[in-house]
């Protein structure tokens, strides 16, 4: 069974059968576990104990966790919330600068000449939340994309720890 080409065993019943079965609120077949019951959790959590390790890690400090120079822990997922929201008040501060600006620009420009006058004013109206709001997504989008590396990464290394013997 040490052929690296093997393929794995079947599982013990089609998965039709043991979605039908889990609708039931039977144990699957070959299965002897029990349901979960609170009096016998240690922590009261409902989390299995194996995964104790992960536990722990949860538990390090963020200043332990941040000059790890080993990079075992990721700070990201703790501090993206925060790099949201200071992005979201730079965000809003350019808007308000630019809108102002424009605002003013604009209405300085029509005694001069009314037709850029106007034309500065919408174009401030339009572009200035136009560029916001896309500013806005492409912040989220950057910071779910690197929150999301950073889960496939702890999600595989946690793998590979399950996985080697």
């Amino acid at each position: 069974m040490s052929d690296s080409t093997s393929v794995p065993p079947l599982p013990d019943q089609p998965a039709s059968e043991a979605a039908e079965a889990a609708r039931a609120g039977a144990a699957p077949a070959g299965a002897s576990a029990t349901a979960y019951d609170p009096a016998t959790d240690p922590d009261n959590t409902g989390v299995p104990t194996s995964l104790s390790e992960d536990a722990t890690a949860v538990g390090r400090g963020f200043f332990s966790a941040l000059f790890d120079l080993s990079f075992r822990t990721f700070i990201t997922r703790r501090l993206a919330s925060v790099f949201y929201l200071v992005g979201l008040i730079a965000i809003a501060i350019g808007f308000v600068v630019y809108l102002v600006n424009g605002i003013v620009g604009g209405a300085s420009l029509l005694w001069i000449n009314a037709g850029a006058g106007i034309t500065a004013l919408i174009a401030t109206l339009i572009i200035v939340p136009l560029v916001s709001f896309i500013a806005i997504i492409a912040l989220r989008f950057i910071i779910e994309a690197v929150v999301a590396l950073i889960a496939i990464a702890e999600n595989t290394e946690r793998t590979a720890q399950h996985t080697r013997r």
